[in-house]
């Protein structure tokens, strides 16, 4: 099985409830700015270049993604490269508005996340597997171009493989 089917079709089982992948939109962009950003401290002058772990932290997961798809991992490149250019700001801060901000982030993330969880009935991806921890912010990135006509044929395998999305029913509260 190609990688990357083998990679989003594994996460999206455990997400297939629409209000749940709704929350990844909004958690999953959070918790990677807040992670680039508690990486971006602490920073060392290397021939007038200012550098931080989150220089190694990107191009690492940029050859993660790569290997599984180009065109996905191009996106993902750029998506990571703008989270760290945009952590640089924060992280350019008075110590506490940085680490505040970014735990802040971080928290609000999962907290988010957990909420979708609910209501998916499941719990995340990562409990199982922490390489879901990197496959989330791709998931996230093929649910967006799904959304917009984008490797369609991608989409039908992992929906041919983990199901289409559907709303779980047995939230439902019942009034007596």
């Amino acid at each position: 099985m190609n990688p990357l089917i083998k990679q989003l079709s594994t996460y999206a089982a455990y997400h297939r409830d629409p209000r749940n992948i709704a929350t990844h939109f909004f958690g999953v962009p959070m918790i990677v700015l807040a992670v680039t950003s508690l990486l971006s401290r602490p920073g060392f002058e290397l021939g007038g270049v200012v550098l931080s772990p989150v220089w190694l932290a990107v191009p690492a997961a940029t050859v993660f993604y790569l290997r599984l798809d180009l065109r996905f991992g191009a996106v993902m490149a750029a998506l990571l490269g703008l989270c760290a250019f945009a952590s640089s700001f924060l992280a350019a801060q008075a110590t506490a508005v940085w680490l505040g901000g970014s735990v802040g982030l971080f928290v609000v993330g999962w907290v988010i996340q957990f909420v979708g969880h609910y209501f998916e009935g499941k719990k995340p991806a990562f409990v199982d597997d922490l390489v879901g921890l990197l496959v989330g912010p791709l998931f996230v990135t093929a649910e967006a171009g799904f959304m917009l006509g984008l490797r369609s044929e991608v989409k039908a395998e992992v929906e041919r493989i983990s199901g289409p999305t559907r709303l779980r029913q047995d939230l439902r509260v019942t009034a007596k």
